[in-house]
């Protein structure tokens, strides 16, 4: 009988249930459980099973750059990083008030690996995240443009609750990209939220991005009660020789 009800837990799925009820029998802790207790051990492991794998499709999803940590963040005191910041950032509450994280600061100084233990902390809280390089993404685009694709990936974009892009600012914008930057920005302006990181100063993204009334219009949206993290310090490569942004 037990055979039979593992073999259709696990052809239902059931695998948190599969795995815990097997558990139960080879320790002979069956018997230690009344009917209802082994109920709700067996729901509270097929939950945790389904949260689990629901939380590993999401940052799968993702595609973080790196694996990264909110816990394992240095607070080093020349690198200018408030941890109390930091923790506010990582209940998530900014991205359900649609507001945009801006992280600059040099090279290797550890601005992705933030940007990504922020994200990661999103994918554990159940919303939808996107983390993609900058000049990877318009490079996409401008394809996805010339195959017909363009305007199905700007809906996967705008699905996203939190989007990331890293590297921002590395190549100056031409008009193509400018434009898919202002639609990106216009559609989820007010009902999603951006982490933006950048070796370059705030004060610099008007000159790269060029074109006057777009640039004002899309740091309008950008910029406007924005938390900041501006990194100082000399890269950690130099200090730990290490890759580059994989430093935290």
């Amino acid at each position: 009988m037990n055979t039979s009800t593992l073999d259709k837990l696990r052809k239902m799925k059931f695998f948190g249930m599969f795995h815990a009820f097997k558990s139960s029998m080879e320790t002979g802790k069956t018997n230690d459980y009344t009917a209802d207790e082994l109920l709700a051990h067996l729901v509270d492991a097929e939950w945790d099973d389904r949260q689990n794998r629901r939380i590993e499709r999401t940052i799968l999803y993702a595609r973080f750059r790196y694996k990264a940590s909110i816990e394992d963040v240095h607070y080093h005191a020349d690198r200018s990083i408030d941890r109390n910041q930091i923790m506010r950032l990582a209940d998530c509450t900014f991205v359900d008030r649609f507001e945009n994280l801006l992280i600059t600061g040099s090279t290797g100084i550890g601005k992705s690996y933030i940007a990504s233990a922020v994200g990661y902390q999103a994918c554990v809280l159940g919303y939808r995240v996107l983390y993609t390089s900058t000049p990877k993404l318009f490079a996409k685009l401008k394809m996805a443009k010339a195959d017909g694709s363009y305007m199905k990936e700007l809906a996967k974009i705008e699905r996203q609750q939190l989007l990331i892009l890293d590297d921002f600012g590395i190549q100056p914008f031409d008009a193509q990209n400018r434009a898919a930057l202002m639609e990106i920005i216009e559609d989820r302006h007010g009902k999603t939220s951006l982490i933006i990181t950048s070796q370059l100063p705030v004060s610099k993204w008007f000159e790269v991005i060029g074109e006057k009334t777009i640039a004002d219009a899309i740091l309008d949206r950008i910029v406007h009660d924005a938390h900041r993290i501006e990194l100082k310090g000399e890269s950690m490569r130099r200090k730990r020789n290490v890759e580059p942004e994989n430093s935290h």
